[in-house]
This record gives structure tokens, C-alpha cells and sequence, in this order.
């Protein structure tokens, strides 16, 4: 796996901050099914610059950046 340089990171984490609204444009993940459009809140940006997210279907995974993708709706706290 390549981790996004660290200026990458930096700026997905001043997109999403803590509190953040998203919605699911895509994920690939064979063992959680979060549909399309799933709206969630974000609760943190590690340093790989996955977007970990508490899913409003009461699942908790990130969006891995290269992988997954989402859109902001909302800014955060």
C-alpha cells in the first residue's frame, strides 16, 4: 500500500474536520454493505488520510483514501 504524502494529508484533514457531514460516493469493502449515499459524520482524519466515519447505519469504518470516496455536506464543529 502507498500512503498520500504528507501535504495530501494535511489537506484532507482541513476538508474534513471532526464533525464533518459526508456522503458515500463509493466503497469496496466485501464485508460491510454501506449503500450509496449513506450519509455519515466524520470523527477523524488519521495520517494515511483515511476518513473515519460514524455512518449513520450505525456502522463505523473509514473511507481510505485512493480506495473509497465521499462528499462533503456539512462542515464540522
Amino acid at each position: 500500500m502507498v500512503f498520500p504524502k504528507r501535504e495530501i494529508v494535511d489537506r484532507i484533514k482541513a476538508e474534513y474536520p471532526k464533525g464533518s457531514r459526508v456522503r458515500l460516493l463509493h466503497m469496496d469493502d466485501p464485508y460491510r454493505d454501506i449503500p450509496v449515499g449513506t450519509g455519515g459524520t466524520v470523527e477523524s482524519v488519521d495520517d494515511t488520510g483515511t476518513i473515519h466515519v460514524a455512518w449513520d447505519t450505525g456502522n463505523h469504518l473509514g473511507i481510505v483514501y485512493g480506495e473509497d470516496s465521499c462528499e462533503k455536506i456539512s462542515t464540522g464543529i
